[in-house]
């Protein structure tokens, strides 16, 4: 979108016949092709068939193969990604089973590219991206795409007989129910596993949901009637929101991360929730909410751990974005509302107390000082959004799933589309600073 290139769409007709073998394989003979004179042998594979297990890895090493020594590479970030580069044209490729997309700088060399392989493998020139493995839908208009899950959705709804029920603005409760919940619709263990991981899906184009679901999936073993209500819950807000998803805009490549860390939130282990995004620009290219392996004895632990995995997820999409040609005018700057962290990342010397999280601390520190990753504190009070939501799936200022505070922002609005972060104007930062001062 930046460079304003076209990204067309493929679908490989009965990919997995394409595969070719490198071992022996048997099968007995199909039923209605028995050899009626030999009905007891068998029959000896020469090409990769639906249903062998194999398959799906054969047809990639194949279709890869034939990229490859038509001057293709692989990326090192991403498998599924094959890059062919030369000084003046750059093509890409991204594959999944049998549904590929293709992008290039030159959109002439881009469609002989497509004759080509067209002429190798059984292929449908879909056009433009519209539909990408039947479940997202791309919108693209002149200066950004829109990724959305609008048809997959409404299946899900109308899977767990709850298309009519009534739309909530706020995908989860800050506290547990206090009224006995049953539904004999979804009041079922095998029914409310099912659909989990059928939301599981749904948090690719919708991180407004993506604590919601954690905190469901932790419980899919045995689930209880809170839990069945928050999945209530959860598909009561989707009923209002379906059309949700991610906005990409044609903005600036600085590369931005934000994160927060809900202290000891699991009241059962208390293990702390990390939740963190990060932008490009303006678009929102990469989240995760989860929870720690361990128990933080501190906040700043439990915030300092965070960062760690947090800078992990910048330095992929740092060395993503290379591949792409875009490098980095800065260090990555993120956000951190603990001043105690953000000391612990910078200070050089070790304490008694930080011997147990020493491993993070050298490679967070490191980064550090190669300035690679730069720490800056964020009061959350400085974020202002134009949807939310999002906060209430991921950034929370006290509790990630409660969100902002309403006091402070309102009522959270339910039709809106993207984050916007800005600075507040400096007469307003000076009243919060010396309220916070004076006692205020």
């Amino acid at each position: 979108m930046y460079h304003k290139c076209p990204v067309h769409q493929m679908d490989v007709a009965n990919a997995f016949l394409h595969g070719d073998l490198h071992e022996t394989f048997y099968m007995s003979q199909p039923r209605g092709f028995k050899d009626s004179l030999h009905p007891n042998h068998v029959c000896l594979l020469k090409k990769a068939i639906n249903g062998l297990k194999q398959a799906p890895r054969q047809w990639f090493n194949t279709f890869s193969a034939y990229l490859l020594s038509l001057g293709f590479n692989h990326s090192q970030s991403d498998h599924s990604l094959i890059i062919l580069s030369t000084t003046h044209l750059q093509i890409y490729l991204v594959i999944y089973v049998d549904d590929i997309l293709v992008s290039g700088t030159d959109d002439t060399a881009v469609q002989s590219f497509i004759d080509q392989i067209s002429s190798k493998f059984t292929m449908k020139f879909l056009g433009y991206a519209h539909i990408y493995i039947s479940w997202y839908s791309i919108q693209t208009y002149s200066n950004h795409y829109f990724l959305s899950q609008t048809p997959y959705a409404l299946s899900i709804l109308y899977q767990a007989g709850l298309q009519q029920c009534k739309p909530l603005s706020n995908p989860s409760n800050t506290k547990p129910a206090t009224i006995p919940f049953f539904d004999p619709i979804i009041h079922n263990p095998l029914i409310y596993k099912q659909l989990t991981r059928s939301l599981q899906y749904l948090t690719i184009t919708r991180p407004d949901i993506a604590y919601a679901v954690n905190v469901l999936c932790q419980h899919m073993h045995a689930p209880q009637p809170t839990h069945f209500h928050l999945l209530k819950r959860l598909f009561q807000y989707i009923q209002g929101t379906p059309h949700f998803g991610l906005p990409i805009v044609a903005d600036s490549l600085q590369l931005r991360s934000f994160f927060d860390v809900d202290w000891a939130s699991d009241i059962i282990t208390r293990r702390s929730t990390t939740g963190y995004c990060s932008f490009l620009g303006s678009t929102l290219i990469s989240w995760s909410v989860k929870k720690q392996h361990i128990v933080a004895c501190s906040s700043t632990e439990a915030e300092y751990r965070a960062i760690a995995v947090a800078t992990a997820d910048i330095l992929w999409l740092c060395r993503l974005l290379t591949e792409f040609n875009v490098s980095p005018s800065a260090s990555t700057i993120f956000h951190c509302d603990n001043m105690l962290a953000i000391a612990l990342a910078n200070n050089t010397i070790f304490h008694a107390w930080t011997k147990h999280i020493e491993i993070d601390h050298h490679f967070l520190r490191d980064h550090i000082q190669a300035k690679h990753v730069r720490a800056r504190q964020q009061d959350w009070w400085l974020i202002e959004t134009v949807d939310e939501s999002f906060h209430y799936g991921c950034l929370g200022r006290h509790n990630i799933s409660g969100g902002i505070p309403a006091k402070k922002y309102g009522k959270p609005s339910l039709f809106s589309k993207q984050i916007a972060v800005f600075s507040p104007p400096v007469s307003q930062a000076e009243n919060v600073y010396n309220a916070r001062n004076t006692g205020g």
